[in-house]
């Protein structure tokens, strides 16, 4: 007889506790993601409209839509940043300007091409439209979280109708940072305080304007630590800058001066000066020039609505993380002392503005709301052609 004894395989528990744990939350996620179809279709289509009507308007001009929206301008840029990295000495805006933009969306263009077919110009546009996605889901997320989901569904296409909203789909940040910031804010709403800081953390690593995003989790965790000592409440109010923080530090570290992030900033000219140079410029446009730019009025239109939209959300009582983002953002917006013509584009991650639009639309008459947002995707796709085929400058 063998002294060996057979044994019985042992179960594999960890890996049915595994599939146990994850099975619900990807049911979950299938789930929300047939909650948010509508709004992801009202997204698409409003976006395929201003394709369609830059790509005629471009074949009319002779000129190729995918240069302008995959490697012109700030895209160029990111792409630099991709090949070659960032430089180690400040000097002209020409060999040192690529520090002022910050570190992620490139770091992910450079590890995704490796992955994906195609120049990184493709992937950097291929990443740019499935953020815009993300991005619509987590504006549905918010406006649904809030009001309802017919709220959510007209916000994202509002979101997608901004009058600059064609770079949601052109070779820059903002489709990402939007993402992030959208999905950071839900977060916070829904007591996420670890994913919120996490998003934030991101979302600092993205664009200048993270910093909103961070006070807007710093500031309702600390107010919400008044109310109740939690240890995931601090840490998120602690984390959420350090991405921002992180990259405006390593850029101190890498030029040898405490303040090379803001002399990299004073290369571009975007001190901020209070807002001096904002009203003085719509000032002239408004009131002294007889021929103004039809994209600068574009430009002041943007900046003028959001501001009043501002008013009406502090008067609707918005929830104090999304006051506090958008506040910040427009603080930053309209105080730069800056060049003036892509402030618009710098508040298409603000769609929190959009909810009093938003609800006052859910609730009106179908006839009146087809009306309006038709409207609004007409004035859209014509603003994004015209910004990005006949406007002499970067978007």
């Amino acid at each position: 007889m063998s002294s060996t004894v057979t044994r019985p395989a042992p179960t594999p528990v960890a890996t049915a506790s595994t599939s146990a744990t994850t099975a619900p939350l990807v049911r979950d996620a299938l789930a929300a993601l047939r909650r948010a179809a509508p709004a992801l279709l009202a997204y698409t289509a409003v976006r395929a409209t201003g394709l369609v009507v830059l790509t005629l308007w471009a074949h009319r001009g002779h000129h190729g839509v995918w240069p302008i929206l995959a490697t012109r301008w700030d895209a160029d840029w990111y792409l630099g940043i991709a090949d070659h990295g960032y430089p180690r000495t400040l000097g002209s805006v020409q060999d040192s300007g690529s520090l002022a933009f910050f570190p992620l969306y490139p770091a992910l263009v450079k590890a995704l091409a490796v992955l994906t077919p195609g120049t990184r110009a493709s992937t950097g546009l291929a990443l740019a439209v499935v953020a815009s996605l993300v991005a619509a889901w987590g504006v549905f997320a918010v406006g649904e979280r809030l009001y309802d989901r017919r709220t959510g569904v007209v916000l994202a296409a509002l979101w997608a109708a901004f009058p600059v909203g064609a770079v949601q789909w052109m070779g820059y940040t903002e489709s990402l940072f939007t993402a992030l910031a959208a999905w950071s804010l839900y977060a916070v709403l829904t007591g996420r305080w670890l994913w919120a800081a996490s998003l934030a953390v991101l979302a600092g690593l993205t664009r200048p304007t993270g910093v909103a995003v961070a006070a807007a989790v710093s500031l309702t965790a600390l107010l919400a630590l008044r109310r109740h000592r939690s240890a995931r409440v601090l840490a998120a109010a602690l984390l959420a800058p350090l991405g921002w923080l992180g990259y405006v530090g390593w850029v101190g570290l890498r030029l040898g001066r405490w303040d090379g992030y803001f002399a990299v900033q004073r290369l571009w000219r975007q001190d901020m000066d209070g807002g001096a140079l904002t009203l003085r410029r719509m000032r002239e446009l408004l009131m002294y020039d007889s021929t103004p730019e039809l994209f600068l009025v574009m430009v002041t239109g943007v900046l003028l609505g959001a501001a009043g939209l501002f008013v009406l959300s502090v008067w609707d009582r918005q929830p104090l993380p999304l006051l506090v983002f958008t506040g910040v953002l427009l603080a930053i917006v309209l105080g730069s002392g800056g060049v003036y013509y892509p402030r618009a584009r710098f508040l298409v991650p603000a769609f929190p503005l959009l909810l009093p639009v938003a609800v006052h639309l859910a609730r009106a008459s179908r006839r009146f709301r087809a009306i309006a947002l038709a409207t609004a995707v007409a004035v859209s796709a014509y603003g994004g052609a015209y910004m990005l085929l006949v406007w002499p400058s970067a978007p």
